[in-house]
């Protein structure tokens, strides 16, 4: 077996999870600003209170496995994105808190709305710069990294920070589509077109800039034959936002949360055809970085046990919570 492709395998599938599941409730943060009034936004935090910490689940996984199975992709990427983590972290954390202190305060509870959506804006950004950083290139020297403290800053990165908002705050709009009625549900369906144009103008202008980034993006899309089987993608991506679109038209409940997730979902495919099998492009691959097969051994045994729990009690956590969220319901 080649463990070190298993573990990125299962490291890809916990980043995935992760964009799926925490993307639409940082989505819902971002889209404070544009619910009307109090009573619209306390609504919006229950439809993700039940579910939101349980997201940030595989955030741990992929950060902790990335540590134990890729300990030079650890190494290497830390000290070239630190700002970003930070950045990201100090949103997260800002941001959990003021979920909880939104619910007791009073006086102050304008404020901590405020961070709500302020921390969930800088956690997405950073997330998506972090993206944008990565795909462009790292430079490796040595098996260090060997840039300087501002080369994750680029019009590229910050185009994949600005997608990325845009992306989520789609997933926030369609998420709130699904579990909410009345008010709610018209505000966010009129800004979930608007959203859906600019994902579909993000994602086109993302991948061609990306194609001529490095010579291994541009012979897997447009080398031959490769462009055959890499072609699918960009039609995929047609097709989830024709869904989109008319799932939206048409008011549909799920349609347009389910083609969000799968337009995020072929997005993901495709950035994984164009760095394959590197994971620190250009040049360190999963096999360059990975830890001692006796590691890789001992730790697969415990993904093998943790990871069908945690699927379990998330579609369990869902499964319970489903349906429709009304005023004052939930949570708050």
């Amino acid at each position: 077996m080649d463990l070190a492709l298993i573990w990125a395998a299962i490291l890809a599938f916990a980043v995935l999870a992760y964009v799926l599941l925490d993307g639409f409730d940082l989505g819902v943060g971002i889209l404070f600003p544009f619910l009307g009034g109090r009573d619209e936004r306390s609504l919006a935090m229950n439809t993700i209170a039940p579910v939101w910490d349980g997201n940030e689940t595989w955030l741990v996984l992929g950060g902790g496995g990335l540590f134990a199975v890729f300990p030079l992709v650890y190494a290497i990427l830390l000290p070239a994105l630190y700002p970003l983590i930070i950045a990201m972290l100090l949103g997260l954390i800002f941001r959990g808190v003021a979920f909880e202190f939104t619910v007791q305060a009073t006086k102050l509870r304008g404020f901590w709305e405020f961070a709500f959506f302020a921390g969930s804006l800088i956690a997405t950004f950073a997330q998506g710069v972090a993206l944008g950083a990565i795909v462009q290139g790292i430079k490796v020297l040595d098996r260090s990294y060997a840039g300087g403290n501002w080369d994750w800053l680029s019009p590229f990165s910050l185009l994949t920070g600005t997608s990325l908002v845009i992306g989520y705050a789609l997933l926030g709009a369609t998420w709130l589509i699904y579990k909410t009625e009345a008010s709610v549900r018209a505000r966010v369906s009129q800004l979930a077109r608007p959203l859906a144009f600019a994902m579909a103008a993000a994602i086109a202008i993302v991948s061609l800039i990306t194609v001529w980034l490095q010579p291994q993006y541009l012979a897997r899309w447009l080398g031959w034959p490769q462009s055959l089987y890499t072609a699918i993608v960009p039609i995929l991506c047609v097709l989830c936002l024709y869904l989109l679109i008319t799932g939206i038209q048409k008011q549909q409940d799920a349609k347009p949360f389910l083609a969000a997730q799968s337009l995020f979902i072929v997005c993901y495919v495709g950035l994984g055809i164009s760095l394959y099998p590197n994971l620190v492009p250009p040049a360190i691959s999963y096999l360059d970085a990975a830890a001692p097969p006796a590691s890789l051994e001992f730790l697969l045994v415990g993904a093998v046990f943790l990871i069908p729990i945690i699927l379990l009690y998330t579609a369990y956590s869902y499964w319970v919570f489903r349906g429709k969220v009304q005023l004052g319901e939930g949570y708050h």
